[in-house]
């Protein structure tokens, strides 16, 4: 059973750390051409390296859109550092903290100077960076984590941030929307998890409350073997049906959000929510099998969504004349 509390602290985290923040101001002779070049490189990693947040960030107008994917490439080369090999990711992670965060990036940095200017333009609060980078710290020290409350700890490091610093390029209509973005975020991350679980543990990360583990009997084996059992599915099972609680819990906050940025917000979310059901229709097997939702899968999703979605605004105007 999810504890109703289990993001409290996190929202905390998210509150406080907006309140204490600057924003960056970045120097005026960082011309068109150059940011232009920037952001079109920005929108070359996103298509490269996430087919579905490309898509949901294509719903957005076109200035949130390029800012959103200067958002995802800074995040992506955040955590390409972890993936080097024969150096020392925490000196170059520091660097990477130092120069991606520069209010006077380096002329030869695309993925730094459009981060830069989409900071200044939509004043994020440079904290939700910091917390992103020290949140794939974690990865050079922690490869196991005991119970779900510490899983959550790093699912908002590395996700709910990054929902954190969306919600202030598409615009949010109250604070109450802070809680809502940190429940989103924990639900993709769990999602990656479920989904990865085979890369991961070639990695020697298993991102799975231990606690959990053994309560249901799940052993080395079944990572080494990839063995689907009984053990196993009724494990997968349960995180499946938690993460997709969370999901329902992160939905009403969309409503919240400036309306050219809801749709989008509500594919993103529906396409990684569709992975679970991909990983079911596999028979829990995410050794074998990689579990994911193709493109025409997801235009298919596309009307039952904005039914949903609308279903969701309409109840939201009804709370407001009831007022």
């Amino acid at each position: 059973m999810l504890d109703v509390y289990w993001d409290q602290h996190l929202v905390t985290r998210a509150t406080q750390g907006r309140s204490k923040d600057d924003y960056v101001q970045l120097p005026d002779h960082h011309l068109n051409e150059t940011l232009n070049t920037a952001y079109t490189y920005c929108s070359r990693v996103t298509a490269i390296h996430s087919k579905s947040f490309y898509m949901a960030s294509g719903l957005l107008p076109y200035e949130k859109r390029k800012a959103i994917r200067a958002l995802y490439a800074f995040c992506r080369t955040t955590d390409d550092i972890i993936d080097l090999q024969g150096k020392n990711r925490e000196t170059e992670l520091e660097l990477w903290r130092r120069h991606g965060l520069s209010s006077n990036p380096r002329a030869n940095d695309p993925v730094s100077i459009a981060w830069a200017d989409t900071r200044q333009n939509f004043k994020i609060p440079t904290c939700y960076a910091h917390q992103l980078i020290d949140g794939v710290n974690m990865d050079i020290h922690h490869d196991r984590y005991e119970d779900f409350n510490s899983l959550a700890d790093y699912c908002y490091g590395v996700a709910s941030t990054v929902g954190l610093m969306s919600m202030h390029i598409i615009g949010f209509t109250t604070e109450e929307a802070i809680r809502y973005a940190v429940k989103l975020g924990v639900a993709l991350q769990l999602t990656n998890i479920l989904r990865d679980i085979a890369e991961d543990y070639k990695l020697g990360r298993v991102y799975l409350p231990q606690d959990e583990l053994r309560s249901y009997g799940i052993t080395e084996r079944h990572f080494k073997e990839g063995l689907i059992d009984d053990k196993w599915k009724a494990f997968m099972k349960f995180q499946i049906d938690r993460t997709r609680s969370i999901y329902e819990e992160a939905w009403p906050g969309i409503p919240l959000l400036h309306p050219s940025g809801q749709l989008s917000i509500a594919a993103a979310a529906t396409f990684y929510k569709g992975i679970l059901g991909k990983i079911e229709e596999n028979n829990f097997d995410v050794f074998n099998t990689r579990a994911c939702i193709g493109k025409s899968n997801k235009l298919k999703m596309l009307p039952g969504l904005w039914f949903k979605y609308s279903l969701l605004s309409q109840l939201k105007v009804q709370l407001n004349n009831k007022k």
